[in-house]
């Protein structure tokens, strides 16, 4: 937090010297007529110079301003030696302002950078820590492993039967090419609907996957009441397909189901439950 904190005010301390700089140029720039177009170049270059910095590094930066002071400091020595130009602040001024215009860019761009990075990462921390689903509104993977571990424990401790179903869609790919990503999404949310309308309160509903869209339905039921949950659900896909919906796609949805009973000696963990009623989907033809 504070290091955010600290990015951010480096951010707008920088951005507020930069205006206050160029504003300085411009006016040195313009109150001297006699110097107005050698002025005009060096203000040119000096921002030239910033604008790479901006968009490289401090590095180049740095080299692009000794390359200024030396060319700079060259021709304003033509100018005292050869045509006998008496030495002013103009002459002095470029040469410290340019280097500064340039260290300037340098903290601003570097803490803008920090500032991305920061937010980039928080956002990432946030995907990571999210237990539901923004589209759906369902609980997602991490929260599945997270209940599942309670209800695993459960199932020992009492002898409560829990099964698990994998849903996907069949034929997914070839639906998504002949579909726009508007009605993908839309179906994705009302197949939602129709599982959670068709489970109990007392049943847990989960998004696995949103690309190749996967739910998972934790039933406290052995595996034989599953099949009830299963024949509830095709049914209502099909009333789907044939009701209201039937104009909305240009495709007919069809479910994979795969359910597994639990079992503590085959499964010990979340993840092994998921992987094996995944398997199951294989014998849904």
């Amino acid at each position: 937090m504070m290091k955010r904190y600290q990015s951010s005010v480096i951010s707008d301390v920088a951005f507020l010297l930069l205006l206050i700089i160029c504003f300085v140029c411009v006016v040195f720039t313009a109150v001297d007529p006699e110097l107005y177009i050698q002025n005009f170049i060096f203000l040119n270059v000096a921002f030239l110079i910033s604008v790479i910095t901006y968009f490289s590094n401090l590095t180049v930066g740095l080299i692009l301003n000794f390359v200024f002071i030396f060319g700079c400091g060259t021709f304003t020595l033509y100018q005292s030696i050869v045509e006998g130009v008496v030495l002013g602040g103009q002459s002095y001024f470029w040469l410290i302002i340019t280097p500064l215009l340039t260290g300037v860019t340098w903290a601003l761009t570097r803490a803008n950078k920090q500032l991305q990075e920061e937010k980039e990462q928080l956002q990432r921390e946030n995907a990571s820590l999210a237990t539901m689903d923004v589209n759906t509104n369902l609980k997602n993977n991490l929260s599945f492993q997270k209940d599942a571990t309670v209800f695993m424990a459960l199932s020992t401790r009492f002898k409560i039967p829990v099964t698990l179903l994998i849903i996907s869609v069949r034929y997914w790919d070839e639906i998504r090419r002949m579909t726009s990503e508007e009605e993908m999404t839309s179906a994705m949310y009302d197949i939602s609907t129709i599982s959670q309308t068709s489970i109990r309160t007392n049943d847990s509903l989960y998004i696995f996957d949103k690309d190749n869209p996967t739910w998972g339905l934790i039933l406290f039921t052995d595996r034989e009441g599953a099949n009830v949950v299963i024949d509830r659900l095709k049914q209502n896909i099909i009333n789907l397909n044939n009701g209201e919906y039937g104009d909305k796609y240009k495709v007919e949805l069809n479910l994979k189901i795969g359910a597994v009973e639990y079992d503590p000696e085959s499964i010990p963990t979340p993840l092994d439950f998921i992987v094996e009623a995944k398997k199951q989907l294989e014998y849904d033809v």
